[in-house]
C-alpha cells in the first residue's frame, strides 16, 4: 500500500492505494487513514505480507556529535538532489507523516497483535517481518499526471506501481541515504511509540526510499 501524506481535512489530501504484487494495478484506494488500516488489517488477517510506503521523509542524517559537525544540521541526504527533506515542503510533510504514521500504525498494533514489522528489505524477503515500512519519494520531475480522483491519489498511484517494480525486480541498495551521517529512522521510532515488534536497533539504519520515475511525455 502506498499513502500521499497530508491534510484530512474537507477536501482531503490524503490517499491511499492497494496492490497485489506482481500486478500494477490498483486494487483498492481511498483518501483517509481509516480505511487504509482497515484494508491491511483485513490482509493480515488473511496472513499475507504488506509494504506501506509512506510519501513523506522517514530520516534524517544527523553528523557526529563533536564541536564542528552542527555545520552539517538539515543538509540533504544522498541521492535527494534538490529536493531535500529539510526543505519548506519536505518539513512540513515531515511533520505531518509522523503523526498520520503514528495513528496509522497505532491502529494496526490494536487489531494485529504481534505483527512483526521492519524497515529493511531484506528481513522481509527472508520472511522474518510481515511488514515493511518504507518511503516514497514523488516530486519534481517524477510528478505523474493527475487522475480524475486528483494529484494526491495520482501521487498514491504511482507510488504504490514504482514500490511492486522493486519487489519484482529486487535491485540490491538504498537510493537514498543519510551517509556520511548517522541516518535516524523515523519509521522504526514510529513502529517503536505504536509498540509494534521491530527490533530497536534498526533506529540507527536507513530506510528504503523508493523514488518514483518521471512520467513519459505523450508524442
Amino acid at each position: 500500500m502506498a499513502v500521499d501524506i497530508g491534510s484530512v481535512k474537507s477536501p482531503s489530501k490524503f490517499a491511499w492505494a492497494a496492490f497485489d504484487v506482481p500486478i500494477q494495478d490498483t486494487i483498492a484506494e481511498g483518501r483517509d487513514p481509516n480505511s487504509a488500516m482497515e484494508r491491511m488489517a483485513a490482509g493480515f488477517a488473511d496472513n499475507r505480507r504488506a509494504v506501506l510506503l509512506l510519501e513523506s521523509p522517514r530520516s534524517v542524517p544527523v553528523p557526529d556529535a563533536d564541536d564542528t559537525r552542527w555545520r552539517w544540521l538539515g543538509k540533504a541526504r544522498e541521492g535527494e538532489g534538490n529536493r531535500p527533506w529539510s526543505a519548506g515542503t519536505g518539513a512540513g510533510v515531515l511533520a505531518t507523516g509522523l503523526a498520520q504514521a503514528g495513528w496509522i500504525l497505532s491502529r494496526l498494533a490494536a487489531v494485529t497483535p504481534d505483527l512483526m514489522v521492519t524497515t529493511q528489505p531484506d528481513q522481509r524477503q527472508a520472511g522474518r517481518a510481515r511488514l515493511l515500512l518504507a518511503e516514497a519519494l514523488v516530486s519534481g520531475a517524477g510528478r505523474p499526471v493527475p487522475v480524475a480522483a486528483g494529484q494526491h491519489a495520482a501521487d498514491a498511484s504511482a507510488a504504490g506501481r514504482a514500490m511492486v517494480e522493486r519487489l519484482r525486480w529486487r535491485p540490491a541498495g538504498f537510493g537514498v541515504r543519510c551517509a556520511p551521517h548517522k541516518p535516524m529512522n523515523l519509521l522504526a521510532a514510529t513502529a517503536l511509540w505504536a509498540e509494534l515488534a521491530l527490533n530497536p536497533d534498526k533506529l540507527h539504519n536507513d530506510v528504503l526510499v523508493v523514488r518514483v520515475k518521471p512520467v513519459p511525455v505523450q508524442p
